[in-house]
């Protein structure tokens, strides 16, 4: 993402946490920004057609907090727990960001280009998940790649629907990681 662009996104995250999807307006993200309007509209057509690039902006924070803190030297059940971890602790940092793109995104076109945008997450998962199952420590016929897609859904629903919808305090956002982490290591292992 080139500089200009970077400084759109990131004036459109801001204002857009400031005063709502509704009511921003275009001049409110130039001026963030610090750019002429018409640079805006050299990016982006709209300011929903903000929304995919906020979420590639929540995809690398992800996978590099993935990068960063799980510890491949482990056992794979502590990475696993490391990864619920991180994609919990990311929903709950960022819960106005992630309430904001999923407003944005289910109320326009952009919807379509989510796969594309969480591609690079996908890549990340398959990558951690095809060494335990080299190491036949995962089932044997498992599709990693349809797993790994399974495995952020699940972590991903849990963690918004703690820190988005029910906004749980931290002790049930911690059982609800408890048991998604159970889940998912019944549902991965022999």
């Amino acid at each position: 993402m080139d500089n200009k662009k970077q400084k759109i996104v990131q004036s459109a995250i801001h204002v857009f946490r400031e005063k709502g999807i509704e009511k921003t307006k275009v001049s409110d993200i130039v001026k963030g920004a610090g750019v002429a309007q018409g640079t805006f509209y050299l990016y982006f057509p709209s300011k929903l057609a903000v929304m995919p690039s906020i979420a590639e902006v929540m995809v690398k924070k992800i996978v590099e907090a993935m990068e960063e803190e799980v510890n491949r030297d482990e056992a794979f059940i502590e990475q696993l727990e490391q990864v619920v971890h991180v994609a919990f602790q990311i929903t709950n940092d960022y819960r106005e960001i992630y309430a904001l793109m999923f407003a944005g995104l289910a109320s326009s076109q952009y919807l379509s280009e989510w796969e594309k945008i969480y591609e690079p997450y996908y890549a990340w998962m398959q990558e951690f998940l095809n060494q335990p199952k080299a190491a036949s420590i995962l089932r044997e016929y498992m599709d990693v790649e349809a797993t790994a897609k399974l495995l952020i859904g699940l972590i991903e629903a849990a963690a918004e629907q703690s820190y988005l919808f029910d906004k749980q305090d931290e002790e049930k956002a911690n059982q609800k990681k408890k048991e998604v982490l159970e889940f998912a290591k019944h549902a991965l292992c022999k």
